[in-house]
């Protein structure tokens, strides 16, 4: 595939942050040469069982932008993520900043709409973000350019960012140790998988891989920053040559022992929403649990 013309000159500031409750990591991302910044896959915390959210990932975020004195730009989503809520709409509400996410959100919403029985106020069009980005669509941080690659296989609407000398994953590739995400969601396919990782790995050798997860295989530290060189060599599910056919048979014998992600009822509703939730009638937050549906 073509892309983009690569600034790898360009080195953004990068500090990732690591939810350990769904192994998410999230990224403050700074335009070296300005104070624009951009927020990739925010967290916001949930218990589930008692039905309360705090906002402790949320703010972190917040008070180091604000003692900083950064302009957020940007609130990227990599996907529709189904370990974690998104805190998209609430750092939007107080720092401002564009709500973007890959134009396939639209497929999601229609799928997990009638999963989760939503009523005809809910808009499946991607209303809900500011932006929809398409395969090799560009925008602005400050003086860096970030371009998007389609890698539909997790989801529909999986994209990869890249901006300057590095690349945000998504939930594509994990840490070379860790493979590859799980394709048996509504609308995952484990060949589009194979494919989508072949775009990133015809990426540069020297750019920077950031992951969204890390589960610390065989109890190493926890890690998220690799390069597309050590990607190509040494990922355990795609890496050394591996023909598209051993991955769709691998990940789908995987991905048939996997549990559902114990947030996976949750985050769709709210993910697919930009971040918001769903309201009564009255107004009041409420989320639905639709009984043999996933």
């Amino acid at each position: 595939m073509k892309f983009p013309a690569l600034k790898s000159e360009i080195k953004p500031e990068i500090e990732g942050f690591f939810d350990p409750h769904s192994n998410t990591i999230s990224y403050l991302v700074k335009d070296p040469g300005s104070n624009s910044c951009a927020i990739i896959d925010s967290v916001l915390d949930m218990d589930y069982a008692a039905g309360r959210i705090t906002y402790d990932s949320a703010n972190k975020f917040i008070h180091l932008i604000e003692a900083r004195g950064l302009d957020l730009e940007w609130i990227i989503e990599t996907h529709v993520h189904a370990d974690h809520l998104s805190a998209a709409t609430y750092i939007q509400e107080r720092l401002g900043g564009k709500i973007g996410v890959g134009a396939k959100i639209k497929e999601i919403q229609d799928t997990f709409g009638k999963v989760f029985n939503e009523g005809t106020e809910f808009e499946r069009d991607g209303s809900q973000f500011d932006a929809l980005f398409e395969d090799g669509d560009t925008y602005e941080i400050g003086n860096m350019t970030g371009f998007t690659i389609s890698t539909p296989g997790h989801t529909p609407a999986c994209m990869v960012h890249v901006i300057g000398d590095a690349a945000f994953t998504g939930d594509t590739l994990f840490m070379p140790d860790g493979g590859s995400a799980r394709c048996d969601f509504p609308g995952g396919d484990a060949g589009e998988l194979y494919d989508s990782i072949q775009k990133i790995l015809a990426l540069p050798d020297d750019i920077r891989l950031f992951i969204c997860h890390d589960y610390g295989p065989d109890g190493r530290p926890i890690a998220w920053e690799t390069t597309v060189g050590d990607q190509r060599e040494r990922n355990i599910h795609v890496g050394g040559g591996k023909t598209r056919e051993e991955f769709i048979k691998f990940r789908t014998e995987r991905d048939a022992q996997l549990s559902m992600p114990k947030l996976i009822i949750p985050s769709i509703q709210v993910n697919m929403r930009g971040g918001a939730f769903p309201k009564t009638e009255s107004g009041t937050p409420m989320l639905k649990v639709p009984i043999n549906e996933l």
